[in-house]
């Protein structure tokens, strides 16, 4: 014997939701993620350039109190020039050091070890924070 009809529902679409599935698919979410905010208006040393690795390149730290970059924070020079993005945080409590993948056209090559990397005061966090 044949299923009853489904009155109201229309065929095909059985259960609650129209058979669309999932929650209500999402939209309005998430609004300002994923896209540059563009340059800081005021930029704070937060290392030294150590070395490069890789491509990469390797600054330690040195704005005391010491806090840490949020990974893909972006880095600048003193003159609010982006030059890369955090990609690692690593290191003891007591000299935490940081990678950075820089943007195209930026290399590790002319720079020297102490030269200074700065970024913006919202990409910080205490190093208490931190869970590394």
């Amino acid at each position: 014997m044949p299923a009853p009809p489904s009155f109201g529902r229309g065929p095909g679409r059985g259960g609650r939701g129209g058979g669309r599935g999932g929650r209500g698919g999402g939209r309005g979410r998430g609004g300002g993620r994923g896209f540059d905010d563009g340059p800081p208006s005021e930029v704070f040393e937060i290392g030294e350039f150590q070395h490069g690795s890789e491509g990469d390149m390797v600054c330690k730290v040195s704005m005391e109190p010491a806090k840490v970059p949020y990974f893909n924070a972006p880095i600048y020079l003193k003159n609010i020039k982006k030059i890369g993005k955090v990609d690692e945080v690593f290191g003891p409590i007591n000299t935490v050091m940081f990678t950075v993948k820089p943007d195209a056209g930026i290399t590790t090559k002319g720079w020297e070890k102490g030269d200074k990397v700065f970024i913006g005061g919202d990409k910080l966090l205490p190093l208490s924070r931190g869970r590394f």
